[in-house]
């Protein structure tokens, strides 16, 4: 264990409930920023998905104005902008427009997955696989449009030129590692759904890390999805919800995330499969004490810098409680 307190932080995918409406949605997500904030949380990102009933995280840098606009000091990001999906001129003018209203607090973690099925990728922009394979040349822009010396240029974003916009690598396989080693920039694993090249990937990038003028070190965060209330039997039953919603997800039935019921033998059983352990393995599940064990054990075996936290909960009040109690567990650790 480090002596210096890791940070921690939230990624939220403004989960939707059966029965609310996209407005209480978003409300709470604002909500959880502002206990956040008061909890100690060093950032709070909003995920970018499309198509999905589930998820009303789809505009990323709108949802990210409300929460900016809604808090104080918490950083606000993207976890994150899934390039290829856009233009990285609109990025730019996008990022260095929430900077300039929120200095010193936005983050940009850019992706390449579709956040969505294929289909639909395809609906948001048919060239969407040669803009995959020009991600880094596309990250590059992002970065000139960002640099003071692009004034010279006959391509301009002039409202992000000079502005303090760190941005963040997102993988979810070692692909990534090799790019955010190689450009020596921070890396984020999404090992809260896609924890088993999690290992792999952090390797890859420490034995890789090349020194930039963004970052003279390797920089790593990992998801992780945390459920924490008072006793694990409670924690049990809240996080059915959870195991519901992903159920839905492995077998292409997506419904809107239900309300908790009393965990089931049936309930357990699909929790232990080896399927579901392949996308849940870093479910940390419990009481305070439980999720404190778990988690330090996940610090332990990564080394990771940071712990960025997902929850699928159903209840509001349940979803402040869980996170408060993850940041006295950060804090004790």
């Amino acid at each position: 264990m480090k002596d210096k307190k890791i940070p921690y932080s939230i990624l939220e995918l403004a989960t939707v409930g059966a029965g609310f409406k996209p407005k209480e949605v978003f409300d709470n997500s604002l909500e959880l920023a502002q206990k956040a904030e008061e909890f100690g949380y060093n950032r709070f990102w909003l995920a970018e998905h499309h198509n999905m009933l589930s998820i009303a995280s789809s505009a990323t840098t709108v949802l990210m104005g409300h929460i900016a606009g809604g808090t104080k000091k918490i950083r606000v990001g993207s976890g994150g902008i899934m390039l290829p999906n856009h233009s990285s001129l609109l990025i730019a003018e996008q990022f260095g427009t929430l900077a300039s209203l929120y200095p010193n607090r936005i983050d940009l973690g850019l992706g390449r997955a579709p956040g969505t099925d294929q289909v639909t990728a395809n609906a948001i922009r048919p060239d969407r696989m040669q803009a995959v394979y020009r991600f880094p040349e596309e990250m590059h822009n992002i970065q000139q449009y960002f640099s003071k010396e692009n004034q010279h240029a006959k391509v301009r974003v002039p409202i992000a030129e000079g502005v303090d916009v760190p941005i963040y690598i997102l993988g979810s396989s070692t692909d990534s590692a090799h790019l955010a080693a190689k450009e020596g920039l921070p890396y984020v694993f999404a090992s809260h759904f896609a924890p088993s090249q999690l290992l792999e990937a952090l390797n890859i990038y420490y034995n890789n890390f090349q020194p930039s003028k963004y970052l003279n070190e390797p920089y790593t965060m990992a998801g992780i999805n945390v459920v924490a209330a008072e006793t694990d039997e409670e924690a049990d039953t809240i996080s059915t919800s959870m195991l519901r919603l992903m159920l839905g997800v492995m077998t292409g039935k997506i419904d809107y995330m239900q309300p908790p019921v009393k965990m089931t033998a049936e309930l357990k059983q699909i929790s232990v499969d080896p399927a579901f352990q392949r996308m849940l393995k870093y479910a940390f599940v419990g009481s305070k004490a439980t999720v404190k064990k778990k988690t330090e054990e996940f610090i332990k075996q990564t080394g990771v810098n940071e712990i960025i936290a997902v929850s699928h909960i159903y209840d509001q009040q349940d979803r402040i409680n869980s996170f408060r109690l993850f940041s006295e567990v950060m804090q004790e650790l």
